[in-house]
C-alpha cells in the first residue's frame, strides 16, 4: 500500500512540476523583430507592466532574423516575427516560419488588405509611399502620379534609392498588378532613365539630395519625412522643411501603401503570449505610441495621426491586397533587373 501511495505522489509531484514550468513559460515572450525605434521599446515596456509577461527582444535585420529561424528550425525560441514591408513578411509565411492563428480582435481592427488573405500575418502599422519634391523648382501642380514619374518631363530630376530596397521592390509589385508586365517594364525603364544620379543611400539621403539640389523629387516613406523633423540634426530639419510632399494617384488606385507586421512563428513556445502581445500591438494605447513616436498610420481607424501627419492631409490609399507585393515580389525584381535600375 506505502509503495503504491508513493508512486501516486511521485507522479503527482512530477505533473506539478511540469505544470509549474508551463507556467513559468508563459510569463515569457521571445520576438524578432527588425524594427529599431525607440517607441517599440516603450512598447515593450508597457506590455511588460500590463502583463506581467516579460519580452525578450532579439533584434537584427529582416534577413538575418528569417535565415536565424529556418536554422533553428523547430527548436526556435522565436514567438513573435517583427519586420517592415510585406514583401519581407510574405517571405517569411512561404519559407514556412509562420503559422495562421484565429483572433477575432485583429481581423476586427486590420483591414483586410493589411493582413495575410490566411491570418499568418497582420499589418500593424502603415507608411505610404509618397514624392518629395524641391520646393523652390517643383509645384503640387505639376505632379500626379508614381507613372508619370516615368515621362520625359522628369529627365535627370528623378533621385531614388536601389532596387535592392524592398520599399522599392513592393512599389514595382504594384505597378506590376495595378497595370500589366508590358507596362511595368516600359516604367521601370522611364524610372532609370529620368535619375539624375545613381540610387544610393537610405530614404533620408533622398531628402538631403534634393534639399541639395541634387534633383527635384524622390520616392520615400512618409515616416522617414516626419522623423527628419523631430531629428535633433539642424541639418535633417533643415532638410525636411525644404521639401514639399505629394500623395500620388488620387484620381486613381491611391497612394501606395505597406506595414510593419508581425506573425506568431511557427513553432512559437509562447502561442498563447505572442497572440496576445499582436493584439496589444493594436490597441488604441499601443497605435498612439506608434503615431506619435514614429509618425506611421494606424491600423487602429480609432486612433488618430501625428500632427505632423496631420498637417500633411488626409489621402486616398491603394487597397490592393499587401500579400499580392509578396507574390509579385520575383517578377518586380526580374523586371527591375532587366531595365537597369541598380
Amino acid at each position: 500500500m506505502l509503495k503504491y501511495f508513493l508512486i501516486s505522489c511521485s507522479a503527482l509531484f512530477l505533473f506539478a512540476c511540469k505544470n509549474d514550468s508551463k507556467k513559468e513559460a508563459s510569463k515569457e515572450l521571445n520576438v524578432y523583430t527588425h524594427r529599431h525605434y525607440e517607441s517599440d521599446q516603450q512598447l515593450f515596456n508597457f506590455f511588460e507592466e500590463k502583463t506581467g509577461i516579460k519580452v525578450n527582444v532579439i533584434n537584427a535585420s529582416a534577413d538575418e532574423l528569417i535565415q536565424k529561424m529556418t536554422l533553428e528550425g523547430a527548436n526556435s525560441p522565436a514567438d513573435v516575427l517583427i519586420t517592415v514591408d510585406a514583401g519581407r513578411l510574405y517571405r517569411a509565411k512561404e519559407n514556412d516560419l509562420l503559422q495562421p492563428i484565429t483572433s477575432i480582435l485583429l481581423n476586427e481592427i486590420i483591414p483586410s488588405h493589411l493582413k495575410d488573405k490566411e491570418n499568418y500575418w497582420f499589418g500593424v502599422t502603415k507608411r505610404a509611399r509618397i514624392i518629395v519634391y524641391a520646393k523652390e523648382r517643383v509645384t503640387p501642380e505639376e505632379l500626379s502620379t508614381y507613372e508619370d514619374l516615368a515621362t520625359e518631363k522628369w529627365n535627370k530630376r528623378l533621385i531614388v534609392r536601389s532596387s535592392g530596397n524592398i520599399y522599392n521592390q513592393s512599389l514595382m509589385a504594384s505597378i506590376l498588378v495595378n497595370h500589366d508586365e508590358g507596362f511595368a517594364k516600359k516604367w521601370s525603364a522611364g524610372i532609370v532613365k529620368n535619375m539624375a544620379r545613381s540610387p544610393k543611400g537610405n530614404d533620408r539621403d533622398q531628402v538631403k539630395a534634393i534639399f541639395a539640389g541634387e534633383g527635384d523629387i524622390t520616392i520615400i516613406n512618409t515616416y522617414y519625412l516626419g522623423n527628419m523633423l523631430d531629428s535633433d540634426d539642424s541639418e535633417e530639419v533643415k532638410a525636411a522643411t525644404g521639401v514639399g510632399v505629394f500623395f500620388p494617384n488620387q484620381e486613381s488606385t491611391g497612394a501606395h501603401i505597406n506595414v510593419s507586421g508581425a506573425g506568431v512563428a511557427k513553432y512559437a513556445p509562447n502561442k498563447e503570449n505572442a497572440i496576445r502581445f499582436i493584439e496589444f500591438l493594436v490597441s488604441k494605447d499601443a497605435q498612439k505610441i506608434f503615431a506619435l513616436s514614429n509618425h506611421e498610420y494606424s491600423v487602429n481607424k480609432n486612433v488618430p495621426m501625428s500632427e505632423t501627419l496631420k498637417s500633411w492631409g488626409e489621402f486616398k490609399e491603394d487597397t490592393l491586397n499587401l500579400s499580392l507585393l509578396g507574390e509579385n515580389n520575383k517578377n518586380a525584381v526580374i523586371l527591375l533587373d532587366e531595365t537597369g535600375w541598380k
